[in-house]
């Protein structure tokens, strides 16, 4: 469809993570823990943790030989193992041209081919419609609004609970 290709982060991505993440429109739709500004040391710490993993569970999101994102996945623990949240970004460069969801289906069939879970989840800040949208267009329901449930940018947001079954 767009080319798109999801792949093990290399050490040689870190200065275009960099300069993808290092967006505040990106910022505004996740989680805190991702640093704002984002640095070539960041991602270089970043590519680090996740090529530790075991699986490999976090790829680098490259459309037509660049890195346009990222995308990755955590298991859930105790009760909830087998249960898996998914979360990603793209680059506001290749914003609208369908690459999220491109590279979502790829992460979704990854998932349900190589690791033993029954449920996906993605949290999605109120205000990310584009976000929702190409969770609708994979399969995902939207199963819950945990109402003012989320603090970005020092206000309280709603958080959209989206849940594809497998």
């Amino acid at each position: 469809m767009n080319n798109v290709v999801l792949r093990p982060w290399q050490k040689q991505d870190a200065q275009e993570l960099a300069l993808v993440a290092n967006n505040k429109n990106i910022w505004n739709n996740v989680r805190d823990a991702l640093p704002s500004p984002y640095t070539v040391m960041d991602a270089l710490q970043w590519i680090a943790h996740v090529n530790d993993q075991n699986p490999v569970v976090n790829f680098a999101i490259v459309c037509k030989g660049n890195i346009a994102g990222s995308i990755g996945c955590i298991k859930k623990q105790d009760i909830s193992r087998k249960n898996i949240e998914i979360g990603y970004f793209v680059g506001e460069r290749y914003w609208g041209n369908g690459i999220a969801t491109e590279a979502v289906k790829l992460l979704v069939d990854f998932i349900e081919t190589r690791l033993d879970v029954v449920r996906i989840e993605a949290h999605v800040f109120e205000q990310n419609k584009s976000s929702m949208k190409v969770l609708q267009k994979n399969g995902f329901h939207l199963e819950a609004i945990s109402r003012r449930a989320a603090i970005k940018n020092n206000e309280v947001v709603d958080d959209y609970i989206w849940v594809k079954l497998i």
